[in-house]
C-alpha cells in the first residue's frame, strides 16, 4: 500500500495508488453544496428512522426478548459478518487509508430499511425483518464504534485513521433514537399513520439515493470516474453479495425454515447506506472526503440491483415451492376442515334451514323424489 504514509490534504490530488477515493474533493469544497448536501442527508436519515420506528410494534419487541433469536442474528450478520468481509477486501484489493475508511464504515452499519421492503417481495417473515433491522440499529450505538476502532489497525498510522471521529459517529448513532423511539409511540398511538409513514420512508428511501446521484455526479463531473478506480466498483460488487450468501448460510445454521432464511439473507447483505452517507458527510470535512462519499451510493446501487435479481428469480423458480410448503403447513387445519364441510350433506327431504339478514328464519320447501 503505497499510498498509506500520504496525508489528508495530498489525498485531494486524485492519486489512485491503492484505489483511492479521495479525488474530487475542490469539488466538495463548494460551501453551499456541501451545506445542502449535508441538509439533504441529516433529514433522509431522519425520516429513514422515523418509518423504522413506525415498524415496530411493542408486541414484537416482548416476544424477542422472551426468544431472542432476531437479536442474536442481527449481531452475528451485522456486526461479525459484515465488518469481517469488509476488513478483509479492503486488505485483498489493497486500498489506501481512505478508501478502506469509506469501506469499513459501510461494512459496520447496521441494517437498511430496504431489506423489509424486499422481504414482502421474497414472501419472507416481515417480523423477523423489522426486529434484526431495529435491533441492529440499536446494538450499532455500541458496537458501530468498536468495529471501526478494531479493523483500521493496519492503517493505524495514517492521519485519516488517527483523525476518524468515533465520538461523532456515536454522536450521530445516538442522535437516531429520537426519530427511533417518536415512530414507535406513534405506532402505538396511531397505527394508521404509522403505516403511513413507513410507506413514506420506503419512498424516501429511493428518492434521496436519485437526488444523492444527481447531485454528486453534477458536482463531481466526469472527474468522478477518474478517481474510483475498478477495485472500487468490484468492492461495491462483492461486498453485498458476500452478504447475502453469508446470512443465508448463517440461518441455515440455525435450522431457521426456507422464509426466515431468505429474510435473514437480505438483511445480512442490505446495509443502512443513509446512515453511512451521513456519517462521512457530516463528520469528514468536505476536503478530506471528496469522492469517497461515492462508496455508499455506490454500494446501495449495486445491493439494489443484487436484491432485485434474487427477488426476480424467485418470482420465476421459487414461488411454487413455497406455496408448497405452506400448503403443507396448513394441511392438517385448513384443509381438512374444508374437505369435512364438503363432505357434509344436509337433509333436504323436508325443507332446508337458511338464515337471512335480522336473525330470520325461513323454511325453504324442497321437493322429495316420490
Amino acid at each position: 500500500m503505497d499510498g498509506t504514509e500520504q496525508p489528508p490534504t495530498a489525498a485531494g490530488d486524485g492519486g489512485l495508488d491503492g484505489g483511492s477515493l479521495a479525488g474530487g474533493g475542490e469539488a466538495f469544497g463548494d460551501r453551499s453544496l456541501s451545506q445542502g448536501l449535508s441538509v439533504l442527508v441529516g433529514l433522509a436519515l431522519c425520516v429513514t428512522m422515523l418509518g423504522l420506528g413506525c415498524a415496530v410494534e411493542l408486541g414484537q419487541l416482548g416476544q424477542q426478548l422472551r426468544r431472542p433469536v432476531g437479536l442474536l442474528l442481527a449481531l452475528l450478520g451485522q456486526f461479525v459478518a459484515m465488518p469481517l468481509v469488509a476488513f478483509l477486501l479492503a486488505l485483498i484489493f489493497a486500498l489506501d487509508e481512505v478508501a478502506a475508511v469509506a469501506v469499513l464504515l459501510c461494512g459496520c452499519c447496521p441494517g437498511g430499511n430496504l431489506s423489509n421492503l424486499m422481504s414482502v417481495l421474497v414472501d419472507g417473515d416481515m417480523n423477523l425483518s423489522i426486529i434484526m433491522t431495529a435491533s441492529s440499529t440499536l446494538l450499532a450505538l455500541f458496537l458501530m464504534p468498536l468495529c471501526l476502532w478494531v479493523y483500521s489497525r493496519p492503517w493505524i498510522n495514517t492521519a485519516v485513521v488517527q483523525l476518524l471521529p468515533l465520538g461523532a459517529v456515536s454522536l450521530t448513532l445516538g442522535s437516531t433514537l429520537l426519530p427511533i423511539g417518536l415512530g414507535v409511540l406513534i405506532r402505538y398511538r396511531y397505527p394508521r399513520a404509522a403505516d403511513l409513514l413507513v410507506k413514506i420512508s420506503l419512498w424516501s428511501l429511493l428518492v434521496t439515493l436519485v437526488i444523492l446521484f444527481i447531485l454528486t455526479g453534477t458536482m463531481l463531473g466526469p472527474d468522478l470516474m477518474a478517481h474510483i478506480p475498478a477495485s472500487v466498483y468490484a468492492i461495491a460488487v462483492l461486498m453485498p453479495l458476500a452478504g447475502y450468501t453469508l446470512g443465508y448460510g448463517l440461518a441455515t445454521i440455525f435450522k431457521m425454515p426456507p422464509h426466515c432464511r431468505r429474510t435473514v439473507s437480505l438483511e445480512t447483505g442490505c446495509q443502512n447506506v443513509q446512515l453511512c452517507t451521513a456519517i462521512l458527510k457530516l463528520t469528514f470535512s468536505p476536503e478530506l472526503i471528496g469522492a469517497m462519499y461515492m462508496f455508499p451510493l455506490l454500494y446501495a446501487l449495486f445491493q439494489s440491483a443484487e436484491a432485485g435479481l434474487f427477488v426476480l428469480i424467485y418470482k420465476m423458480y421459487g414461488r411454487d415451492s413455497y406455496k408448497q410448503d405452506t400448503l403443507g403447513e396448513e394441511e392438517d387445519t385448513d384443509i381438512s376442515y374444508k374437505k369435512l364441510k364438503e363432505e357434509e350433506v344436509p337433509d333436504t327431504s323436508y325443507g332446508t334451514v337458511t338464515t337471512e339478514e335480522h336473525n330470520s328464519i325461513q323454511m325453504e320447501p324442497t321437493q322429495t323424489a316420490l
